[in-house]
């Protein structure tokens, strides 16, 4: 166990590390909004996937036969998620278009992509649950998604704290 949380704090800390030495580049505003969406590119992009697969693979612990029943619905999975992934970055880069000066209407419709997006990553951890009981052990699947969760949550912690926070537009008189 050891072993697997080294591996994830190796993925918070080379996600952490890329967007540090970005934000000391920060100017202003504008600057911040374009680094932030870099940077959730570099993120779901970069090493965060294969280090996430090593994470994966050091604390699902297969056998053999495990292993070959798994790896391919990961990857399947894994797939989808990039397809959720690449939604959710267009959601962040509307966002960082629109933040200084969003109005109602758009921050609605902001949120409720968001929560559309969230319904889909759990019909998609629903449908890869039930998928994965049928070849592993129930506690072989529950550990899978337990580390995915977990490395998830890293993920888009570093998008949230990076992400600038919503402007209030001041009423027109």
């Amino acid at each position: 166990m050891m072993m697997r949380w080294s591996a994830m704090m190796v993925v918070a800390t080379m996600a952490t590390a890329g967007l540090w030495a970005q934000e000391k580049r920060v100017q202003d505003a504008a600057q911040s909004k374009e680094l932030n969406t870099e940077a959730y590119v570099e993120l779901l992009r970069a090493d965060v996937q294969a280090k996430r697969r090593e994470v994966i693979k050091e604390g699902m612990q297969l056998d053999e036969k495990q292993a070959a029943a798994f790896w391919p619905l990961y990857e399947e999975y894994a797939g989808e998620q990039k397809k959720l992934g690449d939604q959710k970055l267009a959601i962040i880069q509307d966002y960082a278009k629109d933040f200084m000066t969003m109005d109602d209407a758009k921050a609605d419709e902001l949120a409720q992509r968001v929560m559309a997006l969230d319904g889909r990553r759990t019909a998609l951890r629903k449908k890869y649950y039930q998928a994965m009981k049928k070849v592993l052990p129930t506690v072989l699947v529950v550990r899978f998604f337990q580390l995915d969760n977990q490395v998830q949550m890293l993920i888009d912690l570093q998008i949230a704290s990076n992400l600038p926070i919503i402007e209030e537009v001041p009423a027109r008189q």
